[in-house]
């Protein structure tokens, strides 16, 4: 494996779900607070030293969290047809800030690496591809 710079970028976002199908108190209606943590790897720096600059992480992760933020996610592709648990926000995050993250063409060796979703501060959910 080559050497990797890793960096990452905590966020967050309020937003409702419920889950269909459920088997107890989180089919209802309820919020979160959600954190979202970010994780980009690359193998080269630029001429400033960097990997990829924090602040378009957190650009890219903002503009991606947006359309989540203070919404009943149900009501949202693509959790109007899977269940907005954990787990698929943090699939759906990942893929999203993955294509921002490519299109943006900062680093060609920067690719995204991980995004954990927290629900509460005891229980998170991660996806990675790799």
């Amino acid at each position: 494996m080559p050497n990797q710079f890793k960096l990452q970028v905590v966020s967050d976002f309020a937003a409702a779900h419920s889950l269909r199908d459920y088997p107890g108190d989180c089919q209802k209606l309820h919020g979160h607070n959600w954190k979202v943590e970010v994780e980009v790897v690359a193998s080269e720096l630029d001429d400033l030293g960097m990997a990829v600059d924090f602040k378009k992480i957190k650009q890219i992760t903002k503009e991606a969290t947006d359309r989540l933020d203070h919404s009943y996610l149900n009501e949202l592709d693509p959790f109007n047809r899977i269940n907005p648990t954990a787990e698929n926000i943090a699939r759906t995050l990942f893929k999203d800030i993955g294509k921002k993250l490519d299109s943006a063409k900062i680093n060609s060796t920067a690719q995204i690496e991980r995004v954990t979703i927290w629900e509460t501060e005891r229980a998170s959910a991660s996806y990675s591809e790799s």
